[in-house]
């Protein structure tokens, strides 16, 4: 790895927004393999996850991770556009009816995008049918359904119902994610995993996914 790569992963892995940003448009400007970039961004998120799931980072930090990666994700998006990429999957994620809670879904997504994964993300509060229907255009090979609230496990089970009824559900793996998250959960809506935070909910999401 040069000097410059180097000096870029750990600039996000330590959070630190402007020397990341100012590095990726440098690298930008000098016309660098956005493969390259994208790799370096794989590996910081890899070790960002995995200081977290050993507690040296917090919610907060994730947050602020993931608004570093939606910034340069949207400085690459337009240089992909020269650069033919294949997507490595399309992941649906949403939040189930009857909950507005989005940071964990919001981290999720930003993580997954940058990892090079097809994000569709349906919004908060969005009742069985939206799901069903975002199945059906967009094919997704992994569904995370979030919710934060105890009354959100209802509503997951009513939208892998709704997926089964569909006759969707052998075409897609479902985790559900959330702080009432457990394995009993699990059981009781019928999904393939859970994960009860952000960081293993992407790692999960990844196996599922088979990358």
């Amino acid at each position: 790895m040069t000097d410059v790569r180097e000096t870029f992963v750990n600039a996000l892995v330590d959070l630190d927004e402007t020397t990341c940003i100012d590095l990726l448009k440098t690298r930008i400007a000098a016309k660098e393999d956005p493969m390259l970039i994208l790799e370096d961004i794989r590996k910081a998120t890899d070790i960002v996850g995995k200081r977290f799931e050993e507690g040296r980072y917090f919610v907060s930090d994730l947050m602020m991770a993931g608004e570093i990666l939606s910034q340069s994700m949207a400085l690459l998006k337009p240089v992909f556009g020269e650069h033919k990429v294949a997507s490595r999957g399309t992941i649906l994620v949403g939040t189930v009816e009857g909950d507005v809670h989005d940071i964990g879904k919001n981290i999720v997504s930003a993580l997954l995008e940058a990892d090079g994964f097809t994000v569709v993300d349906v919004g908060v509060d969005q009742p069985p049918a939206v799901f069903v229907k975002a199945i059906q255009e967009n094919h997704p090979v992994v569904v995370s359904l979030s919710g934060l609230l105890t009354e959100a496990i209802e509503s997951m089970k009513k939208t892998v119902d709704a997926i089964k009824a569909a006759g969707l559900r052998d075409q897609v793996k479902i985790i559900i994610g959330g702080g009432r998250c457990d394995e009993e959960a699990k059981e009781h809506t019928g999904a393939d995993d859970w994960a009860d935070d952000a960081a293993v909910g992407i790692r999960k999401i990844k196996a599922m996914a088979g990358a």
